[in-house]
């Protein structure tokens, strides 16, 4: 009996430790080690202020970069002054590196503009805070104040940054894309009034590996996307790609013959030119300033316009002002342009002469400024050098160091001018005593055409006629039946004169006796007068008018 109690402590103690207990223990051991790896991934809480939570929820919007959740929001509230909204993240301790005062920090979510549209992802998972990290050597820091909309150049996307200058700003903005050859290679980062007196200034950012085009004869451009261009070939009209068309941009174009310069460092300034011909005129960095005198309109001309010789662009106008001289009593336009040489190939062959004693040469031999229209429709003007034929002597002058050319007028002008020269003479002739004149000798035309002496001599006349007519009457009818016995007579009178001529050699009258000769003669002239009367009645047969008309030179022809 005493080796039974032995036996069963010896079972109780072997049956305490229960397989039932492996649940809690493995249920404990994966807590803590949840717990443990909670604790070592858990990172700092960060705060970042952010104008409106809009799409941002605690427990659900996460903090992402390169599509890697690196925290998560925990809370969200309103800041004491009403004015922001201040958001708790808790991140992961692989977010460390990355929460230094160069980190940036902005809520991604769909987003429509003019030249871009971005975020559509979010539509279906969410917003999210993106971040990006920023170039390294930042200082550790973890307040931050959130952008509004994403930066326009990444710390992981390699290029390089740009200034620019220039009078306004045009259609371009913040995210307008930067245009090379009609590629879009970088986008306008930010700009800058500065005191709003002076020029703007415009930070730029053009991707690796299109920055190393950019070159000290750069040059850039605002690019509108739609040029329409109105001239002396018509109407042209040019349209970019369609981001451009809906957003504007900037544009820059390197000049081949400079591909040796090496590339513009970051931050170099550069001018906006407001268009691609100011950009294109600028590369030509000689110039000869002149300056001429209009006392025309000058309307149409603007600053920018070509001056041309023979129709070729030499140079560009600069300025256009009114100038009123009060001693002399007068108002003339004052236009200034450049002469670009380089445009004239062999322009450098002048050899030692200077511009001013070229110049002078040209205008010796009647090269004058002359303001032609280059498009009649849109009314634009610009200027010519013309030799203008018979132009009064003049020498070129010198005003404030620009060399003073003599001006002609031309085109439209010179119309205009014999235009008012005709008026002038046209109105120099005395219409209104012409008018009076006339209407007084109408006057008289209309008495004497009604006076009584014209009217009697009018009638005198139709009884005359009238008389003409009855007698014509008369002797159509009287002789009608004489002219039509005059053949008759003709024929038998013709006949009695042969038969007598038969007769009379019969009887032997006839001979060398004076009898027979006399007989003779008298039968001559019978057979005369028988053709006579013969052809009088064809000629009176043919021609009955005759008789009243005489014979005229048609009918003697007849």
């Amino acid at each position: 009996m005493s080796d039974n109690p032995t036996r069963v402590t010896a079972a109780l103690r072997r049956q305490r430790f229960n397989l039932i207990w492996l649940v809690p223990i493995v249920a404990a051991a994966i807590s803590v080690y949840l717990g443990v790896r909670f604790i070592s991934n858990r990172g700092p809480l960060v705060t970042i202020t952010f104008t409106t939570g809009n799409g941002i929820t605690p427990g659900q919007t996460e903090v992402r970069h390169k599509a890697v959740s690196l925290g998560m929001v925990e809370d969200m509230h309103l800041s004491h002054d009403l004015g922001h909204v201040v958001v708790h993240v808790r991140m992961k301790r692989e977010g460390d590196a990355i929460l230094t005062n160069r980190a940036r920090f902005w809520v991604e979510r769909p987003r429509l503009s003019l030249g871009n549209i971005s975020g559509l992802e979010t539509l279906v998972s969410g917003a999210y805070i993106e971040v990006d990290p920023g170039p390294p050597g930042g200082t550790p820091e973890y307040k931050f104040r959130g952008l509004e909309e994403p930066p326009g150049v990444r710390s992981d996307v390699p290029g390089t940054t740009f200034r620019l200058t220039a009078s306004r700003l045009g259609s371009v903005g913040v995210g307008t894309p930067v245009f090379y050859r009609d590629v879009s290679v970088g986008e306008v980062l930010s700009y800058d009034l500065g005191n709003g007196l002076g020029p703007v200034s415009i930070r730029i950012f053009v991707r690796s590996p299109y920055d190393r085009f950019v070159r000290a004869p750069t040059h850039f451009w605002n690019d509108s996307g739609v040029s329409i261009n109105a001239g002396a070939q018509g109407f042209h009209v040019e349209l970019q790609s369609l981001q451009a068309v809906f957003s504007g941009g900037v544009a820059f174009k390197t000049p081949t013959l400079q591909a040796e310069i090496p590339p513009s460092p970051p931050n170099t300034p550069f001018k906006l030119y407001e268009t691609e011909a100011e950009a294109d005129a600028a590369q030509f960095t000689q110039k000869i300033p002149l300056v001429t005198y209009f006392t025309t309109s000058v309307a149409g001309l603007e600053k920018g316009s070509p001056v041309e010789v023979f129709g070729l662009q030499i140079g560009t106008v600069t300025d256009i002002r009114l100038m009123l001289d009060a001693h002399a009593g007068r108002a003339r336009a004052r236009v200034a342009f450049d002469i670009q040489p380089q445009r004239v190939p062999g322009a450098e062959a002048a050899g030692d002469l200077t511009p001013a004693q070229v110049t002078g040469a040209l205008v010796q031999q009647g090269m004058r400024a002359v303001l032609t229209s280059s498009n009649f429709l849109t009314g634009q003007q610009e200027i010519s050098l013309q030799y203008v034929p018979g132009a009064p002597a003049a020498t070129l002058g010198d005003e404030g160091g620009a060399l003073l050319m003599p001006s002609q007028s031309g085109g439209l002008d010179n119309i205009t001018t014999s235009l008012s020269d005709i008026a002038t003479k046209l109105e120099q002739i005395p219409f209104d005593q012409i008018g009076k004149d006339l209407a007084a000798t109408m006057h008289s035309v209309n008495g004497a055409v009604r006076g009584p002496e014209l009217q009697q001599a009018m009638r005198d006349l139709s009884a005359t006629l009238a008389d003409v007519r009855q007698v014509a009457h008369k002797a159509d009818a009287g002789l009608t039946p004489a002219l039509k016995r005059l053949p008759q007579l003709s024929q038998d009178l013709q006949q009695t004169v042969a038969r007598a001529n038969t007769l009379l050699g019969e009887n032997g009258y006839g001979g060398n006796s004076d009898f027979g000769r006399n007989l003779n003669r008298v039968l001559d002239q019978l057979n005369d007068t028988a053709r006579s009367i013969r052809l009088l009645a064809d000629f009176l047969d043919r021609h009955p008018e005759a008789l009243i008309r005489g014979r005229t030179g048609q009918a003697g022809e007849r």
